[in-house]
């Protein structure tokens, strides 16, 4: 999907990737520059199902992806800007949903990632594990399926956050290119042609 002159095509603008990325925080940026609304899936399911983390304790990662497809369908019907979960891209279902949408894949390297998630709590990275080594391993598992639904991509590891988010904004309006333009979401898009 092509970006608009104004930033405001039909659908969605979609924030996918690792957690820790800054799908959150920079999406609310964006949609405040653009004057369009911003929904958090995962605030979306704190505020339904309370902490994910003892959501995923109490009814397992099966149940919270249940929940979680629910949330991005929701997210997704209200348009806007929508910052999903590092996980939500597991969906098949999710993904293909996200067909309809513009997809901006955030990306952080493991350097930048060990500062962000110190001290944080975060379900997949608790217990008897190096928090990095397994945002490392989680990262790269999913890593074909962010490309498989990204049409632009920033990488957000270095850099003033308002750059980014200027950058991200300009891309939408098609005055300035992404980090990288993914290929894998254009070549789907011609097959379909």
């Amino acid at each position: 999907m092509t970006p608009s002159s104004d930033g405001h095509a039909a659908g969605a603008i979609v924030f996918v990737g690792p957690m820790g990325a800054g799908k959150s925080s920079l999406g609310k940026r964006v949609a405040r520059a653009l004057g369009l609304p911003f929904t958090d899936t995962d605030t979306a399911i704190v505020r339904a199902h309370g902490p994910i983390a003892e959501l995923f304790a109490r009814e397992g990662e099966a149940r919270f992806r249940e929940i979680e497809r629910e949330a991005v369908r929701t997210a997704l019907e209200g348009g806007g800007v929508v910052a999903l979960g590092g996980g939500a891209v597991l969906s098949a279902e999710t993904r293909e949903r996200l067909r309809a949408h513009r997809v901006v894949l955030l990306t952080v390297d493991e350097t930048a990632i060990a500062h962000r998630i110190r001290g944080q709590k975060r379900p997949l990275l608790n217990g008897d594990v190096d928090p990095v080594a397994e945002w490392a391993r989680i990262r790269a598992e999913r890593e074909p399926l962010y490309a498989e639904v990204a049409d632009a991509v920033f990488d957000t590891s270095r850099g003033p956050t308002q750059r980014t988010v200027e950058r991200i904004v300009a891309w939408l309006r098609g005055d300035e290119p992404a980090d990288d333009e993914t290929t894998a979401r254009a070549a789907r898009t011609e097959e379909e042609s």
